[in-house]
């Protein structure tokens, strides 16, 4: 009888880990921080009827899989709109979708359009055409999204029942990606992204870095460009079961510059969730010079991400960066299985 009750607790044990493992592949993490939801309602509350109608989508908008990293016209409200107290919530909210180092990141990504402004006297590189658009109603019962887009930033955020949320597509981008003059000069902001993949590619051996570095030429941006789905791409470079221990930590500290510029919550399970895949079957692919100030681009890919990073513009002195999920951009993973869960509300929403 006790070894029937042992195997039977066992039982229960191993069930339960399945569905625990099988659901944190699902969603990107389980758990969104119930700051996001709370500093996203407060916003709204310091809008005009006029400025909500601007700021607000209904959460089924084609216009939700619309996302641009160059100064063009956007929908949404942008800082330069905003009185001082809207400013503040909009910030709080900013806050609550990224971790503080991938805060500090977008802020500083702003700031390099008076780099711009100085050297062009365009208009259009102004620090406050940064917009906030709300998809759907922020609550802790079905699908909301809000998106944080302007030149060279472009953020989605995707809850679904207040307990699973993803964040992707994730942009990034530097022009200049070094400054070279005025206040500002020094300023690398997207430093660890070219600097510890260069290191991890400087670390391989003669034949890993022959396998590493797929063609000589750099394309001009960033291949899955703003598509609003992104497409595998050729599977080649360096893969990181063939690496040394302290190679793999070199690839993984790439990897997790842009896994922890989202909440803990968000990288922890983005980090898990390649774990719980075939990790070894990531790879890295270079193109172009290794030399600092040359023109260069790498990718990592693995089953289910792909990042992509890029600079080769303004004598490759201007980087796009961008991490996206093959299944999971704009929640669509969460979402297929939300609608499976919930079937009743297929009709209504995508």
């Amino acid at each position: 009888m006790i070894r029937r009750r042992v195997v039977l607790c066992c039982l229960v044990v191993v069930i339960g880990f399945m569905a625990l493992s099988a659901s944190s592949t699902s969603y990107e993490t389980q758990t969104p921080t119930p700051e996001m939801l709370h500093a996203a309602q407060a916003f709204l509350d310091t809008l005009s009827p006029v400025e909500l109608a601007q700021t607000t989508m209904p959460f089924d908008t084609d216009e939700r899989y619309n996302w641009f990293y160059t100064p063009v016209d956007r929908k949404g409200l942008p800082f330069k709109l905003m009185d001082t107290v809207q400013q503040e919530a909009a910030i709080d909210l900013l806050r609550a979708g990224f971790s503080e180092k991938g805060y500090d990141k977008a802020q500083a990504i702003r700031q390099l359009e008076m780099v711009l402004f100085e050297m062009s006297g365009q208009a259009f590189r102004d620090t406050e055409l940064y917009y906030f658009t709300i998809f759907g109603e922020p609550s802790a019962r079905g699908p909301w999204g809000w998106r944080y887009e302007g030149h060279h930033i472009s953020q989605h955020w995707t809850l679904v029942n207040g307990n699973a949320m993803a964040a992707s597509p994730q942009f990034f981008g530097a022009n200049p990606a070094e400054v070279r003059q005025g206040s500002m000069r020094g300023t690398r902001v997207l430093r660890n992204e070219e600097d510890l993949a260069r290191m991890f590619l400087l670390s391989l051996n003669e034949s890993q870095r022959a396998e590493a570095i797929v063609s000589p030429t750099a394309p001009d941006d960033i291949l899955t460009t703003n598509k609003r789905e992104a497409a595998v791409q050729t599977d080649e470079g360096v893969a990181l079961g063939t690496l040394t221990d302290d190679q793999q930590r070199r690839l993984m500290d790439v990897i997790e510059e842009y896994i922890n510029a989202q909440p803990t919550q968000v990288a922890q399970a983005r980090l898990e969730r390649l774990h719980a895949e075939r990790m070894e079957q990531i790879k890295f692919a270079w193109m172009g010079k290794i030399e600092k100030g040359e023109r260069h681009y790498y990718r990592i890919q693995g089953p289910s991400f792909l990042i992509e990073y890029d600079n080769t513009q303004d004598d490759a002195n201007h980087i796009h960066s961008v991490w996206r999920d093959f299944n999971g951009d704009f929640g669509e993973d969460l979402l297929a299985a939300h609608y499976r869960k919930f079937s009743h509300h297929a009709n209504v929403e995508p």
